[in-house]
């Protein structure tokens, strides 16, 4: 016969057994789930040189000009433009019109209508541009940024237009 003391230790065992094992895999588990959301969030978008707007290069004389900025200023013989005077509107080909871009990431800028094309700057969110035309096929805009000359074309479909 078999002594009750000895099925007592053999089902205290198993039962151990089976409790550790859960909570291995359960502190493994918090473990994985806690790596894998930190490792599948986003990174924040890098901001690269050529999508920032170009400084203007100040000459040594400008270096001086703030010292002597304790001068009045001369008044100018020319009258100053009204505000009711646009002069973004007066540069605009014709056919070009003011949109803002809508892709949460920014666009990509590039020297022509193609994935393949050289990436020579980006269009941050929210970003103002003057879409200047359309490709053949209509999936490329070709764009000027609002605050500065460069142009370059962008994906179709990432932009609203600006009344």
């Amino acid at each position: 016969m078999t002594n009750p003391m000895i099925l007592s230790g053999i089902a205290k065992f198993f039962i151990g057994l089976i409790l550790g094992i859960t909570i291995l895999l359960a502190g493994g588990g918090a473990v994985a789930y806690y790596f894998f959301t930190k490792l599948s969030a986003n990174p924040a978008k890098p901001i690269f040189a050529e999508e920032q707007p170009a400084q203007p290069v100040k000459s040594p004389d400008s270096a001086k000009k703030p010292a002597q900025s304790t001068q009045k200023p001369k008044p100018s013989p020319s009258p100053s433009p009204t505000p009711s005077e646009s002069p973004e509107t007066e540069e605009l080909p014709p056919g070009a019109y003011e949109a803002r871009v809508t892709w949460p990431e920014g666009l990509s800028l590039r020297d022509s209508p193609s994935l393949d094309a050289n990436r020579i700057g980006g269009v941050a969110y929210n970003q103002d541009i003057i879409i200047l035309q359309e490709s053949d096929d209509k999936k490329w805009q070709k764009v000027r940024l609002a605050e500065g000359e460069q142009e370059g074309w962008v994906k179709a479909g990432n932009v609203e237009r600006v009344e």
